[in-house]
């Protein structure tokens, strides 16, 4: 595209300078010959006084040789004979006789071709007997040409100067036009090829531009559905992870024995699959768009239903389970399915890092402007909270992925809340939950009230 503009604005260019310059040259040819018989009709009218007053030849020829074209040898007078006297010819013929018996016959100035190159001017000129004198006058070529060659050079020049800056013109906006193109190109190859990272800059014309603003959000929403995706994997795989505690500790209960062996070894080997593909999942997945708010749910429904799901866990394994705020309904922006995987997350993390007969308790405090999820122990707590809030793991511990606070936060963030770990009342981990109401995130004094009138609460109970 680059050349094919450059060819064109050459063609263009040529053909106007072609269209302006044959055209200029011409006329400057035609100015020169014209200025140089308009000089030889100047010094061809000088001798005209001399022939009014007097046709001696003596006389004449004092007045041609004082005249610049006599002193030159480039003048002649032709005298016809006037009453008895005899016909005068002074200075050399260069247009012949013919060429002044013509010019004499007509009576106004002509032209004629010289032999040896060049042209002579005839004028005519009345003498006082009413007869007709003709002064010839010699115009070599060169000053009928004088300067139409330089004029020629000068035209040759201007005009290549005109093509040469519009093919450097045509060039640089070719390749104004052409980068951007070449770099939407490239981009689309790269994404085509797997990295999802290619952007375009959007620069360049109007429409290059917006073709990269539209391949820009086509990149972004891919990256966004590939993410989606990975999230759900991870997500799904992660939930698993509850049916595999009961699963894990339905098999602990079974005794000794081949079968009850088996077992246990075929659920340790799920949850090592289910967690490969949980951090798989996690590793590839780009930063996506936190979940949706959705239509909300009613937060004390949803946990009611999930703690009648794990209590039956907690009493085989002798935990003490308390449960308060959920006598009341209690709206949050936040989807069910989601409040449901976080719910899960929370209360999995409790059985699977706490030993049996560990109480546990998940408070639920409307603040008004926002709702605090508490789910609290009695366990050892947690030797670094900020680790452990951190998106996933190593993979160093064992049956951990570290995505399941990951889903908590998620589901907090997206209504502009968070999450903390702290030391519970009943001495173990905290996992406070802020989900906001208005939409807002909350400030850190909003927090720190809720927190303290919700720790007021639960001391009171």
């Amino acid at each position: 595209m680059r050349w094919a503009l450059v060819k064109v604005c050459l063609a263009v260019t040529a053909m106007v300078v072609v269209a302006f310059a044959v055209p200029l040259g011409l006329v400057v040819q035609e100015m020169a010959s014209d200025r140089a018989f308009s000089n030889a009709e100047r010094q061809a009218a000088t001798i005209g006084p001399t022939l009014s007053i007097t046709t001696d030849p003596v006389q004449l020829r004092k007045a041609v040789e004082s005249s610049q074209m006599g002193a030159a040898r480039r003048m002649a007078v032709h005298v016809p004979a006037v009453g008895d006297g005899p016909r005068v010819d002074i200075g050399g013929g260069w247009a012949g006789e013919r060429a002044v018996s013509e010019t004499r016959r007509i009576g106004r100035a002509a032209t004629a071709p010289v032999a040896g190159g060049g042209s002579a001017l005839l004028q005519p000129i009345a003498l006082g007997s009413g007869d007709i004198a003709v002064v010839e006058i010699y115009v070599p070529e060169s000053e009928v040409s004088n300067g139409v060659a330089t004029a020629w050079v000068i035209l040759a020049g201007v005009g290549l100067a005109l093509i040469v800056g519009s093919v450097a013109v045509a060039d640089r906006l070719g390749a104004r036009l052409v980068r951007p193109a070449e770099r939407l190109a490239d981009a689309a190859h790269r994404l085509g090829e797997g990295r999802l990272g290619a952007r375009v800059p959007e620069e360049g014309p109007k429409e290059l531009r917006s073709a990269a603003v539209a391949f820009n959000s086509m990149a972004d929403q891919v990256m966004e559905l590939l993410a989606n995706e990975r999230e759900l994997a991870a997500d799904l795989s992660h939930r698993l992870r509850t049916p595999l505690t009961v699963l894990r500790l339905n098999a602990a209960s079974l005794g000794d024995g081949p079968a009850a062996e088996q077992t246990r070894a075929a659920v340790e080997q799920l949850e090592r699959e289910v967690d490969k593909i949980i951090r798989t999942a996690r590793e590839q997945r780009a930063p996506a768009s936190a979940p949706g708010g959705g239509a909300g749910c009613d937060a004390s429904e949803v946990i009611r239903d999930r703690m009648a799901f794990w209590s039956a866990l907690a009493e085989d394994e002798g935990r003490e389970v308390r449960l308060a705020g959920v006598d009341r309904t209690v709206r949050i922006p936040v989807a069910r399915p989601e409040l449901a995987a976080a719910l899960d997350a929370m209360l999995g993390n409790v059985f699977r890092h706490t030993p049996e007969g560990t109480p546990f308790a998940v408070d639920v405090h409307d603040a008004g402007d926002a709702v605090i999820v508490l789910v609290s122990d009695a366990g050892p707590g947690i030797a670094d909270p900020d680790a452990a809030l951190r998106r996933g793991n190593d993979g160093g511990r064992d049956g951990s992925t570290g995505l399941g606070l990951d889903i908590v936060r998620r589901v907090a963030e997206s209504t502009g809340g968070d999450v903390r770990l702290g030391r519970s009342v009943l001495g173990g981990t905290e996992v406070r939950v802020w989900i906001a109401l208005d939409g807002g995130a909350l400030d850190g004094r909003a927090r720190g009230e809720s927190a303290r009138r919700s720790r007021r609460k639960r001391r009171g109970n």
